[in-house]
């Protein structure tokens, strides 16, 4: 999937294998296998060209990285935990992201009361709105 998201346009088995090659020695029955596997799961879609088909991913890579991750999660006996461990595995960049990814989700934030003070605050400000003696 890789390869033809990054082509990111139909490609034939003949240039995927061109540029798997420059990485490593591959059999062009094994790229037309693969790329024949990933069209009967639907991953991709394909159109006769000559004697050769040409290969155009179905979904973005982000749609398709999010399948598998729901995949994983929905398999789970105790989603809510597999959750807990996946979210400790996350880097602070990553948490970051889920956090913009959750506000995306829900949309425009509505304006919230500021928080209560907490006990700690309420003894540094003897005279604060919390205890009635407020300005």
């Amino acid at each position: 999937m890789t390869r033809v998201w990054k082509w990111n346009r139909p490609v034939t088995v003949r240039e995927v294998l061109e540029d798997l090659q420059q990485e490593r020695s591959i059999a062009y029955t094994t790229v037309m296998t693969v790329l024949d596997n990933l069209h009967q799961k639907g991953w991709v879609r394909r159109e006769a060209e000559g004697r050769a088909y040409r290969y155009e991913a179905v979904s973005t890579r982000a749609a398709y990285a999010a399948a598998l991750m729901n995949e994983a999660w929905s398999q789970s006996d105790n989603p809510a935990a597999a959750l807990v461990a996946f979210f400790g595995m996350m880097s602070e960049e990553q948490r970051q992201a889920l956090t913009d990814a959750v506000r995306m989700v829900q949309g425009p934030e509505t304006p919230q009361a500021p928080p209560p003070p907490t006990t700690q605050s309420v003894e540094e400000n003897p005279g604060s709105a919390a205890e009635g003696g407020g300005r």
